[in-house]
């Protein structure tokens, strides 16, 4: 309807609907702001609507009943908060939980939460801390103080990408990763093989329409990155001869000489296509619908490329969109398209202030002779990973937890502390085995899992192959560790920080390794106490020379031979088992490990009972004292398991 009407309305409506259709699922109710006014339906004004079985829209009415646009809404929160307890007071039956999305629904929520006691589960969407905020703006900055209040206060977070779960969501409250949940979304995208509209749309901007399209669907703002676009294509005359150019940025009536965003923005493509001279290659169509959208991605398909060059993105529903109707996708390295393309397996990401490489990367895939077979096995992928059923199912559980106390582990004589991927994973039937050894262990028996990855991630792995939760997380290499709180709440360990922080020196050994010049992992795989490069055996040797010639103490840990870790001196999967075992009493001989790569050798080499999987990687080979099961991933770790009396089980059978 107008340009807020944008990707959080479909995630709204494709959330509400797939929760409403599972069976423990009484009633799911979307509330919102009531408005009318000249040209707007009457339906937004009404206080109820149904949507579906179980699924009602309830309208929340003020003084104010005017459209506003979603930077004029700030003023109404008051008037809005009074509304929604009036709403929740006269209703029969309070509801279980309140998911609120965005800021300002979250200062609803928290008033719900103080007034009637319901939890509530926060989704931010998009934070403007990734704004590059202006300090002169009271706006921006009253509402980066309610996403800070939001991301403080909710009992649970549900995110969509690992960049919103690990780092801009960290950025408000570092502890809040124990109680985030990155849970990807679906898509409600509508699939046609009709190209008629398409066409109809883009036929009066082109000289040779029936070339492929560089397609680009987004708001015409300035983050959005619109005209890196146009330039990279405007700087390119192969992209030029080989394709057209397609950018649909929102609804205009015209061209205005106003001072909005929206307006300087759209002046500003018109303006790069005139002074490049690129009429009849470059379509900006000035209206659209979901019709015309469906059919365009039809029509990219047919040798054509997706392109989403946001300066950030904070989850990227239009690269899932454009996937799942067999587009290729160039995305924007930075914030969630980075994980989606991980995930499709297909795809390439670019830094979006380099228009050459926003260029080259639209070219490797129109080149790729292996282009069709690619896009099939991604379309594949995006409908399976993105499915709003998935979604509704992973929140059902966290949504459960909100009420559910988690007993802490009884007085412990031995810990067992186990890698998740390649050796827990790996093997479903191994993986339910596993977890049914858990579900009927000795409750002294404490059970933690030592991952390279972060808690959040952890988490999610965990839960897609049906694994336990365990009793502790050693994190990120065994730079951090995380206790069970309330409601599901994970909470880092204070006292372990303070440990491993004698003697790191974070920007220090920051400043050292720019100087060889190595390729970091991702922004959120960098953590306080974790530093991560792709690398080599070789860049592994030059990382510690130029540390030990610095005189910076610290460990540089490789595995799968590509991925190089640094963490503090003292810290490391070895460390934090060692630091819990003190907790608790116990000694090493009180402890059993569990691992695959090179990130678990550090425990495999420092603890007698240590087990090794059939599947380990050769870097582990040091590990010579280690129980090498002859069986994989999980039936591996159980069949060490009884070695070590750690099982009520017969012997594990290969299956």
């Amino acid at each position: 309807m107008t340009e807020d009407t944008g990707g959080h309305i479909a995630y709204v409506l494709g959330a509400a609907l797939a929760q409403a259709a599972r069976e423990d699922v009484d009633q799911v109710d979307i509330v919102t702001r009531a408005f009318s006014g000249h040209g707007l339906d009457p339906i937004h004004a009404r206080t109820a609507e149904i949507v579906a079985p179980r699924c009602v829209i309830r309208r929340l009415r003020t003084a104010n009943l005017a459209y506003l646009s979603k930077e004029a809404l700030e003023a109404e929160i008051p008037a809005l908060n009074d509304a929604f307890l009036d709403l929740l007071a006269g209703t029969d039956t309070l509801p279980d939980v309140i998911h609120a999305h965005f800021s300002d629904a979250a200062e609803l929520a928290a008033a719900a939460r103080v007034r009637f006691g319901i939890p509530w589960v926060f989704s931010s969407h998009s934070l403007a801390l990734d704004k590059a905020p202006d300090p002169q703006s009271a706006a921006l900055q009253r509402r980066i103080a309610r996403e800070g209040r939001a991301i403080q206060n909710a009992t649970a977070i549900v995110a969509s990408s690992r960049d919103e779960a690990e780092r801009q969501i960290p950025a408000h409250d570092p502890t809040a990763e124990g109680r985030t949940h990155r849970i990807g979304p679906g898509v409600l995208a509508v699939r046609t093989d009709d190209l008629r509209p398409a066409r109809r749309l883009i036929a009066p901007f082109l000289r040779y329409p029936e070339k492929p399209i560089l397609l680009a669907i987004a708001r015409p703002i300035r983050k959005k990155n619109l005209a890196a676009l146009v330039r990279a294509y405007a700087n390119d005359p192969d992209l030029q001869h080989r394709a057209n150019l397609v950018i649909v940025a929102g609804l205009r009536d015209g061209l205005r000489p106003d001072e909005t965003e929206t307006a300087q923005t759209v002046a500003e493509l018109f303006d790069l296509v005139d002074r490049f001279d690129l009429w009849g290659r470059v379509a900006l169509p000035r209206h659209h619908d979901q019709a015309d959208i469906a059919s365009l991605y039809a029509l990219a398909a047919r040798g054509g490329v997706f392109v989403n060059p946001a300066l950030h993105e904070p989850f990227g529903l239009t690269v899932i969109e454009a996937a799942q109707a067999g587009v290729p996708v160039v995305a924007t390295q930075n914030g969630g398209p980075g994980d989606i393309v991980d995930r499709l397996g297909y795809g390439a990401l670019v830094d979006p202030r380099d228009t050459h490489a926003i260029a080259d990367a639209i070219r490797s895939i129109l080149d790729d002779p292996q282009r069709d077979s690619r896009v099939v096995e991604a379309a594949e992928r995006a409908g399976r990973l993105y499915s709003w059923s998935r979604w509704a199912e992973g929140v059902a559980a966290v949504y459960a937890d909100l009420r559910r106390h988690r007993p802490q582990p009884s007085r412990s004589h031995t810990i067992l502390a186990s890698d998740i991927d390649g050796t827990l994973t790996g093997c479903a039937r191994g993986a339910q085995r596993f977890a049914e050894w858990s579900a009927s262990r000795d409750p002294h028996i404490l059970f933690a899992v030592a991952t390279g990855r972060s808690v959040t991630e952890a988490r999610q792995v965990l839960a897609a192959w049906n694994l336990p939760a365990p009793d502790l997380f050693i994190a990120s290499v065994g730079s951090e560790i995380w206790r069970w709180g309330e409601h599901g709440q994970l909470q880092p360990c204070k006292a372990y920080a303070d440990f491993i922080s004698d003697g790191w020196n974070r920007s220090a050994i920051l400043r050292t390794l720019d100087r060889l010049a190595l390729t970091a992992q991702p922004r959120h795989d960098q953590r306080p106490w974790k530093l991560s490069y792709f690398g080599t055996a070789s860049d592994r040797h030059r990382i510690r020379e130029a540390l030990a010639e610095a005189a910076l103490p610290a460990q540089v840990i490789l595995s799968h031979d590509r991925l190089i870790d640094i963490l503090p001196a003292r810290a490391g999967k070895a460390a934090a088992i060692r630091f819990e075992a003190r907790r608790l009493g116990l000694d090493h001989n009180h402890c059993v490990v569990a691992g695959d790569s090179g990130n678990d050798l550090d425990m495999l080499t420092a603890f007698r009972r240590a087990i090794v999987p059939a599947n380990a990687l050769p870097e582990v080979a040091p590990a010579r004292l280690a129980y090498r099961s002859a069986q994989d991933h999980a039936l591996g770790v159980l069949d060490g398991m009884q070695r070590f009396g750690l099982t009520r089980h017969h012997p594990i059978a290969a299956e």
